[in-house]
């Protein structure tokens, strides 16, 4: 280029770097002059992440196996509150505490999809002395002296909920007094449109990623009231209370974890066994191959499933035993994915039906699995709607420590699931409250939701994969097994299974599941019957193979 062509290119970037320099400062003012500080949002993706985003939009094949890809979910649009309207908002609450004589400031705001939490610092109760004085001319004035100021207790405002309430228009407002982590009371209102949270939104964050590395058992579960995403691992919790009033939501959390079991997880790797008395909501999921057997929705059946459980239990502690491993995951650590023990997750959508059929027997199996099936890979996911002391007994909330309450009727029924008030002025709809197992106060969440057709989509998706050949356990056998003196598994395939055995140089159960037709676990009681009856030794490289 000629001379003066490039003395005008950099003239004009010079002007550029000048203004660049001189919208820094006025930026900054415009930050200081902000009184509120804004509560942190989901950040995009991080790099290290980009391999789970990349299958999640893509799929792979795992053991002959198709993942669903991530574009199965719909997306749903979040609702955004104007900043006038959380100006407004605010301008109201300090002005309500002001006029009750307590001085306060709104230091903090998080928005939410369903609440608004308003971080509010205590101000000062001060004390004064009147002192009067008198000029050379002798006239007396009188003036105020500050001799001791306190800091504004914090049950002051918390005692005025209702009229804070009041002052919003709003049904009613929740107090987190104090918010873990800072110093301030985190009052929290209703917003005026309702926001849902879609199971899409959750499961692209950064903090699903992260935790969908770590455990194969990641389950996505909200966003809080300060907009953050909230996610668990099953693995970790390690079973799960639900509980919630008749359209709070509960049924839809249950469809959402379900699903986001489904979209990570082969059958091979992840089975489910589901109890649904009412008969309406798990019963859509009948065509799915991880099914251990079809929904349970007869309450006899239902415990038998749960004596099911409790031999399956027994069956894999003695599988870690000859393997020496202390845990599932020790168990699968150096194992083809075909041989790998899968985790069984148990969902049970009405306890309350339950108990009213047989009070002390699904007491009894709830709770020893609860205590003991955790190493084995077996979890519990429990949902009632009416957690009244009868039906959430101590026994069975000492062995759930992760809780989830939807809207419930009553206090009394927030503190049998929560251990304290606050589920009652919950808002319906999925507006919940979480306690894990190592947080002492629970947290205000809005959980995901996945549409009818969206559920339909994922059971035809895998439904298509659903090999024939698979047979499903058969609980009733199971539970009859003690009493006509048969083992669980004598049936043709037992024969079949000491044919092979005798044919074959080596046996293992994975070998007997290619060969059988069968699950892992049916093909796991063969095997310990086989030793039973002294069919061969153990190899010493592996335990468990004959």
């Amino acid at each position: 280029k000629g001379t003066a062509g490039a003395v005008g290119e950099i003239a004009e970037a010079v002007k550029e770097s000048n203004a660049r320099k001189k919208a820094l400062p006025a930026a900054k003012e415009a930050e200081e002059e902000q009184p509120v500080k804004a509560g942190k949002h989901e950040e995009p993706a991080a790099p290290a992440d980009t391999a789970v985003m990349d299958r999640l939009r893509s799929g792979i094949t795992v053991g002959g196996w198709s993942l669903p890809n991530i574009n199965i979910l719909d997306k749903i649009a979040e609702t955004i509150i104007s900043d006038s309207e959380i100006e407004k908002r605010r301008d109201t609450i300090e002005e309500a505490l002001s006029s009750y004589g307590v001085e306060a400031k709104v230091i903090e705001i998080n928005r939410g999809p369903t609440v608004t939490q308003f971080g509010v610092e205590p101000g000062w109760d001060r004390k004064f002395r009147e002192i009067r004085e008198k000029d050379r001319d002798g006239n007396v004035s009188t003036r105020q002296e500050e001799v001791a100021r306190t800091r504004v207790k914090v049950e002051r405002i918390n005692s005025l909920a209702n009229d804070l309430a009041l002052a919003q228009a709003a049904p009613s407002i929740r107090i987190e007094a104090p918010v873990p982590g800072k110093s301030m009371v985190g009052i929290e209102v209703p917003n005026t449109t309702f926001g849902s949270v879609g199971l899409r939104g959750v499961m692209e964050s950064t903090a699903f990623q992260k935790m969908l590395a770590k455990s194969r058992l990641a389950i996505a579960l909200g966003k809080g009231a300060g907009g953050e995403t909230i996610v668990g691992d099953l693995a970790k919790m390690p079973h799960l209370l639900i509980a919630g009033a008749t359209g709070s939501g509960k049924s839809v959390c249950l469809n959402s974890i379900i699903c986001c079991l489904m979209m990570n997880n082969t059958p091979d790797a992840v089975r489910l066994v589901m109890v649904d008395p009412k008969r309406v909501e798990l019963v859509n999921y009948n065509n799915i191959p991880h099914l251990v057997s079809p929904v349970v929705v007869d309450t006899e059946k239902a415990i038998m499933a749960l004596r099911w459980l409790s031999a399956e239990m027994d069956i894999r502690y003695k599988r870690f035993s000859a393997g020496k491993a202390r845990n599932i995951e020790e168990f699968n650590k150096n194992r083809q994915p075909s041989e790998c023990m899968p985790y069984i997750i148990v969902v049970i959508d009405e306890l309350a039906d339950l108990m009213m059929a047989a009070f002390d027997e699904v007491e009894h199996a709830l709770c020893r699995l609860a205590q003991l099936a955790r190493a084995t890979g077996i979890h519990l996911i429990v949902a009632t709607q009416r957690p009244s002391v009868d039906v959430v007994t101590d026994l069975i909330k000492a062995n759930f420590p992760t809780r989830m309450s939807f809207a419930l009727t009553s206090q009394v029924d927030s503190r049998t699931i929560i251990g304290s008030a606050g589920a009652e002025k919950l808002l319906g709809r999925g507006d919940m409250l979480y306690m894990p197992q190592d947080v002492a106060k629970p947290k205000r969440l809005q959980g995901t939701m996945v549409g009818d057709a969206v559920i339909e989509r994922l059971v035809n998706f895998w439904a298509n994969q659903r090999r024939q050949e698979a047979q499903p356990v058969q609980f009733e056998d199971v539970a009859q097994a003690g009493a006509d003196g048969k083992k669980p598994a004598e049936d043709e395939l037992l024969d079949k299974a000491r044919q092979l055995a005798l044919e074959s140089k080596n046996i293992s159960a994975s070998y007997l599941q290619r060969k059988l037709q069968i699950g892992f676990p049916r093909a796991a009681r063969i095997m310990d019957t086989l030793k039973e009856e002294g069919f061969g030794k153990e190899k010493g490289a592996e335990k468990g193979d004959l």
